[in-house]
């Protein structure tokens, strides 16, 4: 299993290598099925989501095709994931794109998917390929999902956790300091990265990918 858990999707040439050397084949041989789901319920500008989009185009793809789970039914998602070499989930909320998974009937193909196919993540599409979706410590940082009260199980596909945004203007309690305290009584790994960082899984081999400032606690 090939996964790249990044912070800010694409944002730098080490994620870039990072990618391709998953994937195993040169960008204009390669085909990304992006999935948008986590973004429908953000407020607001999408710059960020526009961002993410250009960042793919720049790698020069053969094809970037868009799946929305949440909005279209399995037949027409599913020969989109069938024809990509990178499953691309993008930011947004946890909660709303755990679900879709789950509803769309994603999380019962994903892990034999997921034995050809490489999984990229960008924000809350990184923290759903981890354990659960890690409520309180979320509700602490991040001033989301304060309305739900019961952690949902994740997709279980690492053995940690994912922090992302470290430092980020638009979420002022992502500090060093912030993130040790609410990290207090979680026993397992938990990597805080910036939008210039990333986490690459293979096979269960953890490496952190930076050309910017992460930590694990």
């Amino acid at each position: 299993m090939r996964l790249l858990l990044t912070s800010g999707g694409i944002t730098n040439a080490s994620i870039a290598k990072a990618l391709f050397d998953l994937v195993g084949k040169k960008p204009e041989d390669t085909s990304v099925v992006f999935i948008p789901t986590a973004s429908n319920m953000e407020v607001g500008d999408k710059s960020w989501f526009i961002q993410d989009l250009v960042n793919l185009q720049k790698l020069n793809f053969k094809c970037i095709d868009i799946a929305d789970i949440s909005a279209v039914p399995e037949t027409i998602w599913k020969p989109k994931f069938d024809m990509a070499d990178v499953l691309f989930f993008e930011g947004g909320n946890t909660f709303h794109l755990m679900k879709w998974i789950n509803q769309s009937g994603l999380a019962s193909v994903l892990p034999d998917y997921l034995k050809t196919k490489v999984y990229v993540g960008v924000s809350a599409g990184s923290m759903v390929a981890c354990p659960d979706l890690l409520l309180k410590m979320s509700q602490i940082i991040y001033d989301e999902d304060l309305n739900e009260k019961v952690n949902m199980p994740a997709l279980n596909l690492v053995d940690f956790y994912i922090l992302p945004h470290l430092n980020s203007d638009y979420f002022t309690k992502l500090r060093e300091s912030n993130i040790r305290a609410a990290a207090k009584g979680i026993t397992k790994t938990v990597y805080a990265l910036d939008d210039q960082s990333a986490v690459q899984v293979v096979d269960g081999e953890v490496k952190v990918i930076s050309e910017g400032e992460w930590f694990e606690v």
